[in-house]
C-alpha cells in the first residue's frame, strides 16, 4: 500500500502540482503553520484547548484559504479567500502578542514569530493587489 507522503512524492515526480502548490505565498503559509505547531509544543498543557488550538487553527486557516482561493476561477473569489487568509494572520499574530505577554512565549520565538508574520502580510497584501488588480 501506498504512503501518504510517497503518493505526494510520486505526483512530484510526474510534475503535477496542484494550484496552491504554485503559489510562493502558500509555501510561506505552509511553512508558517509548522512554525506555530513547532512553537507551541512548549506551552503548558492546560493551554492545549486553549491557546495552543487557537493558535494552530488561526495558522492552519492561513494556508487553507489560501489554497481553496487558489481553486476559485474567477479573480474576485481568488482575491475573497486571500482576504480571508489575511484575517486569519492577524488572528493568529493577536493570540500570539496575548500568549507573549502572559509570559508564555519567550522573547526569541514572539520575535521570529512576528518577523514571519511581517514576511506572510506582505506578500498576501501585494497577491491580493494582484488579484484585484485583475478583478
Amino acid at each position: 500500500m501506498t504512503k501518504p507522503h510517497e503518493a505526494a512524492d510520486h505526483k512530484k515526480r510526474k510534475g503535477y502540482s496542484f494550484p496552491h502548490e504554485k503559489l510562493t505565498a502558500w509555501r510561506k503559509a505552509k511553512d508558517f503553520t509548522i512554525f506555530i505547531y513547532k512553537i507551541t509544543k512548549y506551552l503548558p498543557h492546560s493551554e492545549k484547548y486553549g491557546l495552543i488550538s487557537q493558535l494552530r487553527r488561526a495558522a492552519v486557516s492561513v494556508a487553507s484559504n489560501l489554497a481553496e482561493g487558489s481553486a476559485r476561477t474567477s479573480p474576485r473569489d481568488q482575491a475573497h479567500f486571500t482576504q480571508i487568509a489575511y484575517s486569519s494572520l492577524m488572528e493568529t499574530l493577536c493570540q500570539l502578542q496575548i500568549a507573549h505577554e502572559l509570559g508564555l512565549l519567550d522573547e526569541h520565538s514572539y520575535a521570529e514569530a512576528r518577523e514571519k508574520v511581517g514576511e506572510l502580510a506582505a506578500m498576501l497584501n501585494s497577491l491580493y493587489s494582484s488579484q484585484q488588480r485583475k478583478a
